[in-house]
């Protein structure tokens, strides 16, 4: 299901005991369609740890969608350019000389190579984890809600689908009566023009025994009142889930197979172009369907 949050944590108050203890963090959750859960993560390397408690977090309360989540901590790169102290200085320089008394080819450190290796090397701040699983909290919570008022509007949808579905289906309840009349009427006409009119009672009799039994059998194989049957009766269940709601999704995707199993079967059975024509109607309407269902959880 799609849906998209962002969130930031700010540092507390200048002054604050726990001012090194949480950093200002941001946070960033997008999703796309899928059937299943997918979760992919983008760290920097200071929150990396925190990964499999945000994992679980995460985990917990989503259950369907491909969902990249993102986490930073705000003015990184600002912290990045800190004034290196004369210790830090002086251990980088006797790296240097002892690397150049075996290497003495090697050229010197730039001004740029020793405040990005001091960054480096410089310790992450304390409390990340809480910090950003608290965030993430707060971060899923909105993508809830922004999923939540997606899923409202493609319900509605949904139930239109379903309308239109029951209103093609009224259509197609008395074309199968009117077919087997049609077709009936064809076969004696067809039999008695085989034979003629100078045949004899019996035989004319005979004939049309034989066209009332060919015009049953026809009836049957185009028969499509189970069809529609089964048909009405999952538009009722996808209707009772959708008003149910919940965690709805990997069942109304069955729901969605099996219409488009009658749809089809009434397409095969058609002999006529109107019946052709529904057939083909509810088969759009239903990969509409199909499309939107898996935007939901």
């Amino acid at each position: 299901m799609t849906g998209y949050a962002t969130g930031q944590s700010l540092p507390p108050e200048p002054g604050a005991p726990s001012l090194q203890a949480a950093p200002a963090l941001g946070m960033e959750i997008r999703s796309v369609n899928s059937r299943f859960l997918d979760l992919a993560f983008r760290l920097s390397d200071e929150l990396r740890p925190a990964e499999p408690a945000l994992r679980e977090l995460i985990g917990s309360r989503l259950k369907r969608g491909k969902v990249e989540v993102r986490a930073w901590i705000e003015g990184r790169q600002d912290a990045a350019l800190r004034a290196p102290t004369v210790a830090e200085l002086q251990k980088l320089q006797n790296l240097q000389d002892q690397v150049r008394a075996w290497l003495p080819t090697a050229r010197e450190l730039s001004v740029a190579e020793v405040v990005q290796t001091l960054s480096r090397s410089a310790p992450a701040p304390t409390g990340l984890t809480d910090a950003l699983l608290a965030l993430a909290g707060r971060t899923v919570d909105d993508f809830a809600a922004s999923r939540e008022r997606e899923g409202g509007r493609l319900a509605t949808m949904l139930l239109d689908r379903v309308a239109q579905l029951r209103t093609l289906a009224a259509q197609a309840q008395p074309m199968v009566p009117q077919l087997v009349e049609l077709q009936r009427q064809r076969f004696l006409e067809r039999w008695q023009d085989a034979l003629g009119a100078a045949h004899a009672d019996a035989a004319a009799s005979a004939a049309q025994e034989r066209a009332l039994t060919e015009a049953t059998a026809f009836a049957i194989r185009i028969d499509v009142a189970e069809e529609l049957t089964r048909l009405q009766s999952h538009l009722d269940e996808i209707e009772r889930l959708i008003h149910k709601g919940g965690e709805v999704g990997k069942r109304l995707d069955f729901f969605i197979q099996e219409l488009h199993r009658e749809a089809n079967t009434l397409g095969s059975k058609s002999s006529s172009l109107e019946l052709t024509r529904v057939s083909v109607d509810m088969k759009v309407l239903i990969e509409q369907m199909r499309e939107q269902v898996q935007n939901l959880e």
